[in-house]
């Protein structure tokens, strides 16, 4: 009998040494989770039960499990590798076949795939053309490489101070006399197919009200500085005694409270025509210089991808050098309800099984799901110390298990002796 529990503490050490080598090895390997060799007493069944002097036969192995603690960040300064602060697992697709991995280690493939050493897609939710993510089901994440459609402006937002100093301006407009009007400026515009044009605004102090000392300017606008938008005025300010703007016309003459609409312009090139709205609230009448304070539009040019960032949300988001953004898609997480049931399969994968339960997928940050830390990946939880520790109890158990046997021997040497 002793020999066999002797010979049962002698595997079971072994296994230990085992498990605790496999651990001193991957003490550098991205994304491991350390395991722990765990043990059960054995003892002989017989017909009527087990009585209170019953001896043992030895161990067994019970179970290898796996400590899904969380591993130390480590800031990596890599644009592809990322780390989960949190609970969760990367999710990654081979042709189909899911598996999941805490190593985030990526990188992208000739066809702009996010994959992982083993050629693995990185999976998640693609966004649409408008940026708005898809979350129905999870898709192999790949970076789009084609242009960013231009957007042709629609809006001009400004605000200015127009300075109520200026001398009133009799002189009648054109593009090409600056004695003409009183102020101008200009910004680049889009059409359709992401061409610029140069859009100049002008503004002509035209009349002071002697009864009110309301003031009147008149807005005129060109486009690339020879075709002047519309026939006359796109629009008119006037300004109270205390330089607020209080009322305002469009080219029709009609009074408009909000911004004013542009006249039609033909871009020519092939470009649809553009039909603009200029917002001027805000603007005032000061005795100050004319100043530009503020002057957007919401149109651009096509642009090529120049990088792309992940957000603590799992969010990629692309930039482009028609200095625009975009969001391209969106990484997804799995969790499980009982990770220790999860079968590791090598290569820093683990497969669902029956006893983990099915994966609970969604977004970083979500529910029982850490965020995603991008230029950094999360180092193996072994604790060297530990297992060297460890490492010395196991082989003071080998040795003591030994000496069982040895022990054993010497007693029955000494019978056959007899």
């Amino acid at each position: 009998m002793a020999f066999s529990t002797g010979l049962s503490g002698l595997n079971a050490a072994s296994k230990d040494l085992d498990v605790i080598g496999n651990n001193v090895a991957n003490a550098a390997t991205v994304g491991f989770k350390q395991g722990q060799a765990q043990f059960a007493d054995i003892y002989a069944n017989s017909l009527f039960g087990a009585g209170n002097n019953t001896v043992g036969i030895g161990t067994r192995v019970a179970a290898i499990a796996q400590q899904f603690t969380q591993g130390d960040i480590t800031v990596t300064n890599r644009q592809l590798d990322l780390a989960i602060s949190g609970n969760g697992f990367f999710r990654v697709s081979n042709n189909g076949t899911i598996a999941y991995t805490r190593n985030g280690q990526f990188s992208l493939d000739k066809d702009g795939y996010i994959v992982d050493s083993n050629g693995d897609h990185l999976t998640g939710y693609l966004a649409g053309p408008n940026g708005i993510i898809n979350s129905v089901s999870p898709v192999d994440l790949q970076i789009p490489t084609g242009d960013l459609a231009p957007t042709a402006t629609t809006k001009i937002t400004g605000q200015f101070n127009l300075d109520s100093r200026s001398a009133v301006n009799t002189t009648p407009f054109s593009i090409t006399d600056p004695n003409s009007y009183t102020n101008a400026t200009s910004l680049k515009v889009y059409d359709s197919l992401g061409n610029s044009h140069d859009v100049n605004l002008y503004f002509t102090k035209t009349s002071v009200d002697p009864t009110t000392n309301n003031a009147t300017w008149t807005v005129y606008a060109s486009v690339d500085g020879t075709t002047q938008v519309g026939t006359g005025p796109i629009g008119t300010l006037t300004f109270n005694s205390s330089g607020s703007l209080v009322s305002q016309t469009d080219s029709t003459g009609a009074a408009v409270t909000g911004p004013i609409t542009l006249p039609t312009i033909a871009y020519g090139n092939g470009a649809a025509s553009g039909n603009l709205t200029l917002n001027l609230s805000g603007t005032t009448q000061f005795g100050n210089s004319y100043t530009p304070n503020t002057l957007t539009q919401d149109g651009y040019s096509s642009g090529r991808l120049t990088g792309f960032t992940f957000n603590a949300d799992g969010t990629i988001v692309g930039t482009y050098s028609n200095t625009q953004s975009m969001v391209l898609g969106q990484v997804a997480l799995a969790n499980f309800n009982n990770v220790n049931g999860l079968i590791p399969l090598g290569n820093n994968l683990w497969a669902e099984s029956a006893a983990s339960g099915i994966p609970i997928v969604g977004v970083p940050g979500g529910t029982n799901l850490g965020k995603l830390q991008a230029g950094a990946v999360e180092a193996s939880n072994v604790d060297l110390t530990a297992e060297l520790v460890h490492m010395i109890t196991a082989q003071r158990n080998y040795q003591a298990n030994a000496q069982t046997i040895k022990t054993e021997d010497q007693l029955m040497q000494t019978m056959v002796n007899l």
